[in-house]
């Protein structure tokens, strides 16, 4: 990769941090002749499958797709061997690492890390207050993307969690929009009896979601303890959800990757906006690259059997 295109893709990746876009990040670490990639050359792998950057050739760039949408789902970095020997498939037996063969390869094989950048938590914390202040200062200290919220918020779809610590000024709005809005963890800073006060007058449905006091009970009593209270049950309401990072894209929510076989090689390829495909008989087939789309199109009958797995 030239150095004008490193600085191009890697400016992209800046942008698409600065927006909360989740993407992995694939550099070839090995490569072994004959292959068109070289040691340090990446890409991107965009949520909807796009790929930007120089890792190989199409059927090369077809599986950084495949497990790049893997890694984006499941927020595990991982080493990607790809393959034309079957053989070391069977072989491979390696935490952390996964071997693909690729019958398109030329003989060659290259070696991949395949590193999610997904954005960190969203958490909005309404107040002014010293527990309001010292939740940021934790926040941003545990890596979590802190913001404060106005009295009349619009919280984006990804926010992870909304904590009120404004002692009784414009409580319940802040409350209302949070639960309106599906915020997985909302919390009230308040005591027992008024948490249970501000509940009773706020007439919303969902106001059992409502964590007040805010906070896991450890015996904090000065406002970082506070705020370190509260981090600690935003988590472990996390982990009850057990909710993969939200990405939208050819893995819908961050949810499992649809996937397709390709019907002229048999790879296994993602079902995204930028796979190749093509229909035929109401049907839609998919592919590793533009090539295996021709070959299909010139003789759709050839590759078609009873088994062959395809997507709607």
């Amino acid at each position: 990769m030239s150095g004008s295109w490193e600085r191009a893709l890697f400016a992209h990746a800046e942008e698409l941090r600065d927006r909360r876009a989740p993407f992995v990040l694939a550099t070839v670490v090995r490569a072994r002749r004959p292959t068109s990639a070289r040691p340090g050359d990446c890409a991107l792998v965009l949520a909807d499958g796009t790929v930007e950057g120089f890792v190989g050739g199409v059927c090369t760039e077809s599986t950084v797709r495949l497990q790049g949408l893997r890694v984006l789902a499941s927020g595990r970095p991982t080493m990607l061997r790809i393959t034309p020997d079957a053989a070391r498939v069977e072989q491979a037996e390696e935490e952390g690492l996964i071997t693909v063969a690729n019958p398109c390869l030329s003989g060659g094989a290259v070696d991949l890390f395949l590193e999610p950048q997904l954005p960190p938590p969203l958490v909005a914390v309404f107040g002014d207050s010293p527990i309001a202040r010292a939740l940021r200062e934790v926040g941003e200290t545990l890596g979590y993307d802190v913001r404060p919220c106005s009295a009349d918020p619009e919280f984006p779809a990804d926010t992870e969690a909304v904590v009120v610590a404004s002692h009784g000024r414009d409580e319940q709005r802040v409350l209302t929009a949070a639960l309106r809005a599906g915020v997985g963890y909302v919390g009230l800073v308040a005591s027992p009896r008024r948490g249970r006060a501000v509940l009773a007058d706020l007439g919303e449905p969902g106001i059992e979601r409502v964590h007040t006091p805010a906070g896991l009970d450890i015996g904090a009593r000065t406002p970082h303890e506070i705020a370190l209270s509260v981090y600690a049950e935003v988590l472990a309401v996390r982990s009850e959800r057990a909710a993969p990072p939200k990405a939208e894209g050819a893995a819908g929510e961050a949810g499992e990757v649809t996937e397709a076989i390709d019907p002229v090689c048999g790879m296994t390829v993602a079902v995204s906006p930028t796979t190749p495909q093509s229909g035929y008989e109401g049907r839609r087939y998919y592919f590793c690259c533009d090539g295996c789309a021709g070959a299909f199109d010139a003789d759709p009958r050839r590759y078609i059997h009873g088994d062959v797995s395809h997507a709607p």
